[in-house]
């Protein structure tokens, strides 16, 4: 049991090192916009809890139990994609409609999309996945085109990889990825000339200094941040950076604020704690008592390694700025709380393998 305790301990050390940096980077922006410098820090308290309770109970449930109501969770997902887009529902924010609004609060689907997309290729890949090759490529199309229309690219490519990883796991042939490289290659490339701030990013990636206060503004600032921080930061709360020179200081940029406080070696060990993590997840994948729970497993250690990928290669402009969070450490109620269920299942998942392995009869 010392992995399922160890994948616990690095979850919740995430998350609670989110709440710290969260404080830390939203000070400026919540005296700003509310006059309350602890606003953002009580939210995302509020989501952490709650998620964190989540994650107990679902850590408690046999992991096999998410096969049966996958398709449902899948087609609801759907048919949140689809509201979202309806003017007057769905939130129009930055130039995007990627919320509803709940009331008391607002709501991401695009976050279930992710996990209901895993669970359902999950179950529906347990059979062999070569026979099932284009019934794959339709499933996993309709959310990734509606979140393309939000527009959503970022999350678009974590629900593409994730779908792949998933499929690869499952037993699927390389030749049909190398079949979709072309048409994907070229799918972005329209969705990249069609969208002026996608291509703007794009020339930013391929020349820095171009239009430094404009497009390539975010990720020169982030880069400062990073290089300012050192060896050792310049410690908790000091960063420079936040007092409104770094654009999304507590979403997609919030790695610099923790490269910058924290410095160099802060850096490495959250990149060693989101390794290890992924690491346990795709061990627990490999001996899952079953194909659903491998499937399952693979997809939610590939969701937090594609994602955790695309924020901080984008934030040492190794790649565009896709507007991806964090995972578990950004604010963020969607993102925390659907991510805190998936590490629940996850735990189950290691539970229930070692539990499994143990009963094994020798040969």
């Amino acid at each position: 049991m010392a992995s399922v305790r160890l994948l616990v301990v690095l979850i919740v050390s995430l998350a609670i090192f989110g709440l710290i940096m969260v404080a830390s980077s939203s000070v400026v922006t919540a005296q700003r916009d509310f006059s309350d410098r602890w606003f953002y820090l009580k939210l995302q308290s509020v989501w952490t809890a709650l998620g964190l309770v989540g994650l107990v109970i679902v850590s408690k449930i046999n992991p096999s139990y998410w096969e049966k109501p996958a398709p449902f969770l899948y087609i609801t997902s759907l048919i949140l994609l689809l509201v979202v887009l309806i003017p007057g529902i769905g939130l129009k924010l930055l130039g995007a409609r990627r919320w509803l609004d709940l009331g008391l609060f607002s709501f991401q689907p695009a976050e279930l999309a992710k996990l209901s997309l895993i669970m359902y290729l999950s179950a529906f890949l347990k059979a062999p996945p070569a026979s099932r090759f284009l019934q794959f490529l339709v499933l996993l199309a309709l959310p990734v085109g509606l979140i393309l229309f939000q527009p959503d690219l970022g999350t678009a490519l974590i629900l593409a990889g994730i779908g792949l990883a998933v499929y690869f796991v499952a037993g699927g042939r390389w030749l049909h990825f190398f079949g979709l490289v072309p048409l994907a290659i070229a799918c972005l490339t329209l969705f990249i000339i069609i969208s002026p701030y996608r291509l703007a990013r794009l020339r930013t990636y391929f020349d820095s200094s171009h239009d430094p206060l404009g497009s390539s503004y975010q990720v020169r600032q982030a880069l400062i941040s990073l290089g300012s921080g050192g060896l050792f930061g310049r410690g908790l709360g000091q960063s420079r950076q936040k007092y409104e020179f770094l654009p999304e200081v507590t979403t997609d940029s919030i790695f610099a604020v923790i490269g910058e406080e924290f410095g160099l070696l802060g850096t490495l060990l959250v990149l060693s704690a989101f390794w290890l993590l992924i690491h346990l997840g795709f061990q627990a994948s490999a001996a899952a008592p079953s194909p659903f729970t491998r499937n399952l497993a693979a997809g939610i250690s590939s969701w937090l390694g594609i994602q955790t990928f695309l924020n901080l290669s984008s934030q040492v402009a190794l790649t565009p700025l896709t507007g991806v969070p964090l995972p578990l450490v950004s604010y963020g109620g969607s993102s925390l709380v659907v991510l805190l269920l998936a590490s629940g299942i996850l735990i189950s998942i290691s539970r229930h393998e070692k539990t499994s392995f143990y009963r094994r009869p020798s040969h």
